[in-house]
């Protein structure tokens, strides 16, 4: 199953017909590759930061980023 099988927190992209995943897998390699380091930053960097169950929330969309990026790296010819 691909990460953009997945949704974490809710069904709101994947109830969209286009999901922003399928816009950005568009753009240039490099491009993606920024915007999900990014994203996975973002989510490890404000886990624990929220109230209730927030950082594990946070911490499995960082984990989901870090499959979306290990999967473009991977198309891109990075990874084994």
């Amino acid at each position: 199953m691909a990460a953009r099988d997945v949704q974490v927190g809710g069904d709101h992209y994947k109830a969209a017909g286009i999901q922003p995943w399928d816009v950005i897998d568009t753009w240039p390699i490099e491009q993606q590759i920024g915007f999900y380091r990014g994203n996975l930053l973002k989510y490890i960097m404000r886990a624990g930061t929220k109230s209730g169950s927030a950082m594990v929330e946070d911490t499995k969309k960082a984990t989901h980023y870090g499959e979306k990026l290990a999967e473009v790296l991977q198309r891109k010819g990075e990874v084994a």
